[in-house]
């Protein structure tokens, strides 16, 4: 590592951390009791999971947690003491017992989960909404990010774009394309030209823009736009990287498809190159097929240009 790649690293290691400190203090996690209890935070996470499940087991709060096994047991043991939970053998395995919150335990837990709702409502009301929208969206994109894997979970919605998507494509594919490829400035200018053309040209009868959002946040788009009478062409297909592996790309090009025979169109083209190895193989399984490729200088890189096509 070079010394001014170390430097960088160490200015985002003391960017984390401070975040990490003003967090703590922000929520009040460094008190005796967290939210003026008798419970721990680490208490309190416990309880909620177990309140949020019907039967869990210790495994399951030590995975979902990260806790040290003995640690949990500790808790679980003062939780069982103080009638806060209840104990269940397994029929099927007399090694592992079932977790259950008890009346007790719930009229604990109440006030906790009461106070949090208020803390978190105090800090969402001293933002105006737009504010609001922009916490949120910085929270997902932490929680994507450090995610070690894709959510098969998440809340996946196609939509029409709204004020500012436009944008927003236009940025992602130039630092996405920059970060992963190293195209030059040229790419983003590209970009640009083909969105305003669909803006100021836009066939709401024969065109469409997709944006794929994940649990709320922009996560992919694709445009199909008019060529001729017969011809449609799909542009701009982009998936997120904390988005990838959810069939996102996939599910947005079978939408151009289906609105593209819905529409009439005989055919649909694309142009791509060849590294960009993700949105071929989405083409191929869509039932595209190469139709003619060649080596090129472009945005800064030997690329290989490609066209595909689909008969419809």
């Amino acid at each position: 590592m070079s010394a001014q790649a170390g430097h960088e690293l160490e200015q985002r290691v003391a960017a984390v951390r401070r975040f990490n400190r003003f967090y703590t203090q922000h929520i009040g996690v460094l008190g005796d009791g967290w939210l003026d209890s008798s419970f721990s935070l680490t208490e309190a996470r416990v309880l909620y999971e177990i309140t949020q499940r019907e039967a869990a087991t210790a495994s399951d709060i030590t995975r979902e947690l990260g806790l040290d096994p003995g640690y949990l047991s500790r808790i679980l043991r003062r939780f069982e003491k103080r009638g806060l939970i209840r104990r269940q053998v397994s029929p099927a395995d007399a090694r592992q017992s079932f977790l259950s919150i008890t009346a007790a335990g719930r009229k604990a837990f109440a006030p906790l989960e009461a106070r949090t709702r208020e803390q978190v409502g105090a800090v969402l009301g001293r933002l105006d909404p737009p504010q609001q929208d922009r916490l949120v969206d910085a929270l997902q994109t932490v929680e994507a990010l450090l995610d070690a894997a894709p959510n098969s979970k998440a809340t996946i919605v196609l939509r029409q774009p709204r004020p500012g998507d436009f944008g927003w494509i236009v940025a992602r594919h130039a630092v996405l394309y920059a970060q992963e490829y190293q195209w030059a400035g040229t790419f983003e200018g590209l970009c640009a030209q083909i969105v305003a053309d669909f803006v100021n040209n836009y066939d709401p009868q024969r065109e469409r823009c997709w944006i794929a959002e994940v649990d709320g946040r922009n996560a992919g788009s694709v445009f199909l736009v008019k060529d001729s009478d017969e011809v449609a062409r799909l542009r701009l297909l982009l998936v997120e990287p904390s988005a990838r592996g959810l069939g996102i790309g996939m599910r947005l090009t079978d939408e151009c498809v289906s609105f593209a025979r819905a529409c009439g169109y005989r055919r649909i083209t694309l142009w791509t190159h060849g590294v960009l190895t993700a949105a071929r193989h989405v083409y191929r399984k869509a039932g595209f097929s190469l139709t003619s490729s060649e080596p090129k200088h472009s945005f800064g890189q030997d690329v290989v240009s490609e066209h595909w096509d689909l008969t419809l």
